[in-house]
C-alpha cells in the first residue's frame, strides 16, 4: 500500500486486537495495489470504500469486490499469510481511513489473539460467501436484470447518475459494447436518457420490474 499519511483521528469501532495501531488516511482515486506488488502490511477499513479489480492480459477489468467500513481486504490478508504477491488491482472508491499493521505485528497478532484469528476468519467467510454470490449472479443472472439492479443501486435519491458505460461493464463483468446496446435499447424504450458520462433514470418502475428478474 502506497502514500500512506498517518492521522490523529481515533475512532471508537476500532477493534481491541487493532487498538494502539497506525490510522492512516487515503484520498480518493488513489491506487493503492497493483499486480505484483508486496503486500507488507495488514489493512482494516474504518471508512471508506476500496474497489479491487482482477486485470486481464488483455486490459479488460472485472470488479471482484469492494471493501468497506468494518472490513478488510482478503487478497491483502492472503499475500501476507502466504507470501505471494498481490494479483489484482485495488482503488479508494471514496475517502478511506484505515488501522495498519506491519507484516511482523500481523504475524505476532495471529500467533497470540484469538480475536484477531477471528477477525481474519470471519473475513474470509464472507467474502467467499460473497463471490460465490457474485460468480452465480454472472453466470446465472441475465445482464438486462443485473444492469437494472446496478443503475438503481447508484439512483440512490436523484434521477440523474454519474457513471461511464466502462464502470458499468466492470462493475457487472461484462464487455462496454454490451452496456452500450442495453442502455440504447431502454433510450428507446423511454427508461433512460443517456448523456456524457451520466444516465439521466425516466422510469424507475419499468427498472424495478427488469430488477426483479421479469422480461
Amino acid at each position: 500500500m502506497k502514500n500512506l499519511h498517518s492521522t490523529e483521528t481515533r475512532m471508537d469501532h476500532v477493534p481491541d486486537c487493532l487498538k494502539g495501531s497506525t490510522i492512516v488516511s487515503l484520498p480518493k482515486g488513489l491506487r493503492v495495489y497493483q499486480s505484483g506488488d508486496v503486500c507488507e502490511q495488514f489493512f482494516y477499513l474504518l471508512k471508506g470504500v476500496v474497489r479491487v479489480d482482477l486485470i486481464s492480459l488483455s486490459g479488460k477489468a472485472i470488479m471482484l469486490y469492494r471493501v468497506g467500513s468494518d472490513q478488510t481486504c482478503v487478497l491483502n490478508t492472503s499475500c501476507l499469510l502466504g507470501g505471494n504477491d498481490y494479483c489484482a488491482e485495488a482503488h479508494i472508491e471514496e475517502d478511506v481511513e484505515a488501522c495498519i499493521i506491519s507484516q511482523s505485528e500481523f504475524d505476532e497478532k495471529l500467533n497470540h489473539s484469538t480475536e484477531f484469528r477471528r477477525l481474519i476468519f470471519l473475513s474470509f467467510s464472507e467474502r467467499l460467501a460473497s463471490m460465490i454470490s457474485k460468480i452465480e449472479e454472472v453466470a446465472f443472472t441475465p445482464i438486462d436484470t443485473r444492469l437494472a439492479a446496478r443503475v438503481l443501486q447508484l439512483q440512490n435519491s436523484s434521477s440523474t447518475i454519474k457513471v461511464t458505460h466502462d464502470e458499468l461493464a466492470t462493475d457487472l463483468g461484462t464487455a462496454r459494447e454490451v452496456i452500450s446496446r442495453k442502455l440504447a435499447q431502454w433510450e428507446k424504450l423511454g427508461m433512460i436518457e443517456r448523456g456524457r458520462g451520466v444516465i439521466h433514470v425516466l422510469n424507475t418502475k419499468q427498472l424495478l420490474y427488469l430488477a426483479a428478474g421479469n422480461d
